[in-house]
């Protein structure tokens, strides 16, 4: 590995962002729900002197830390919320929940905002070090997974005066993020009936279970006449109660909607709106619907793709020992050959070895690789150049919104991908700081993605937080 005067910043500072990281591991909280990940990062905030800011954009749990004076802005995105009933735990090669049903990190955010913090603190004291002018941010953002705050925060203004975002988020390979994500929106479908004796007087009854089965086959034909890349997912929130003996009057679906592009969506959304008025239609009961969340592509940016890709390929992949190999070993086992192999080809690698952690970088021509679900950092890109990066953290093969993801969340392999993401991305920021060719590029290239339309809020107007909804 090669030196970089803000890799030694991060070396110096990182024994208390891997005790963060564990922390908010220890208390796994879902969408808009992060009081104590929240709070901790706050507290590492403070002890490390940045100047705070709670309740960024009204959302109690988001905040911001910003260190320095005048120059360009550069700020760092973070997360901290969990998954719902992946529950697992620690270093355990078997699925052994810590409490049945309860949350857990199985997005690895409990690494990304520890990771991104760090990133922050070096560039902050390499800014004080060196005399350097600029301001560096911190942003704490929470309900990435389904809650769309960054989308709420961009409509709000949160990012309306910097100049560049850094971000990154924990997987298995060490890559510069090229390939797009998917725009998509998460509504709730509520249908009204009417109850009655399911025996004695079933005609009188109108099932609204019955529209919401109805919606279901009308969309599983929907899939059919749709694009490729878009998906369609649904969960049933209230089948109308225990009782088969009534016909239930009320029943609520909250579907994910998603395509390659928002306006896409928001045409595939409809379609869906539809079938919804339809099963209404044939069950005679009332539907309403409420958008929650939504979010638009990510849009990548080259110049600061470029120059991530230099101080990845400097940096070279983490210095992985055979421990750690050994411990990665032991999670791939419980991994599909599919899963395997599928990893090191999304990412454009031919590769046919079960290589249990990355000793490698993806190349800079390696072709870029489809993000396949959606993030909310995609709606910073339209309006702030963004760059961002994949970390090697957990065995190859890993997918992310699982019991194994998890386990190896406070590994020692998990922390040294951490720790090498934020090194990677505090050496982009000093780049962003000192080069102002840079920043103007980095610029250019998103007015030329954007378009003369610029950015349009996929959110539906009037949309809050769904802060309730989600709990």
């Amino acid at each position: 590995m090669n030196e970089h005067p803000l890799w030694t910043h991060v070396e110096d500072a990182k024994d208390r962002f891997k005790a963060l990281s564990d922390r908010v591991w220890a208390t796994p909280e879902t969408c808009y729900a992060e009081r104590q990940s929240a709070a901790a990062h706050l507290e590492e905030l403070t002890h490390q002197g940045f100047r705070v800011q709670e309740s960024i954009a009204g959302i109690e749990t988001a905040v911001m830390g910003e260190a320095g004076e005048g120059g360009p802005v550069i700020a760092f995105l973070g997360e901290f919320d969990a998954l719902a009933g992946l529950s697992q735990q620690a270093d355990v090669a078997e699925q052994v929940p810590l409490e049945a049903g309860a949350n857990g990190h199985g997005c690895g955010h409990n690494l990304l905002g520890s990771a991104s913090l760090l990133a922050a603190t070096a560039v902050k004291n390499w800014l004080a070090e060196t005399g350097t002018p600029g301001r560096v941010r911190y942003y704490g953002c929470p309900a990435e997974e389904g809650g769309a705050a960054k989308a709420f925060m961009v409509r709000e203004g949160a990012f309306d005066d910097v100049d560049i975002a850094i971000t990154w988020h924990p997987g298995s390979i060490p890559a510069v993020v090229k390939g797009s994500s998917l725009a998509n929106a998460r509504i709730d479908f509520t249908f009204e009936g009417r109850a009655s004796h399911a025996a004695g007087a079933p005609h009188l009854g109108r099932s609204a279970l019955d529209a919401m089965e109805l919606m279901s086959v009308g969309v599983n034909y929907l899939r059919e006449h749709m694009p490729d890349e878009a998906r369609i997912h649904y969960a049933i929130i209230d089948g109308g109660g225990i009782s088969p003996n009534v016909v239930q009057s009320r029943a609520k679906a909250r579907y994910v909607v998603r395509a390659a592009t928002a306006p896409e969506m928001l045409t595939l959304l409809e379609r869906v709106r539809k079938v919804a008025a339809g099963a209404a239609m044939m069950t005679e009961t009332t539907v309403t619907d409420k958008v929650l969340a939504a979010v638009s592509n990510l849009i990548y940016n080259p110049p600061l793709g470029a120059a991530m890709q230099r101080n990845l390929e400097m940096m070279g992949p983490p210095a992985f020992t055979d421990l750690d190999r050994a411990y990665a070993a032991r999670f791939q086992e419980t991994l599909s050959e599919d899963a395997i192999l599928s990893a090191f080809r999304s990412l454009g690698i031919v590769e046919e070895s079960r290589k249990p952690l990355a000793d490698f970088v993806v190349p800079a021509d390696a072709p870029p690789a489809e993000l396949g679900g959606s993030t909310d950092v995609a709606d910073v890109s339209w309006v702030v150049p963004t760059v961002q990066f994949w970390g090697a953290n957990h065995a190859i093969g890993t997918q992310l919104h699982s019991w194994q993801a998890v386990a190896q969340g406070k590994s020692q392999p998990a922390i040294k991908g951490m720790v090498h993401a934020a090194a990677v991305m505090a050496a982009t920021g000093a780049d962003a700081f000192l080069d102002p060719d840079l920043r103007a590029e980095a610029k250019a290239a998103l007015a030329k993605a954007v378009g003369p339309k610029g950015y349009v809020s996929p959110l539906p107007q009037g949309a809050v937080p769904p802060v309730a909804d989600m709990a």
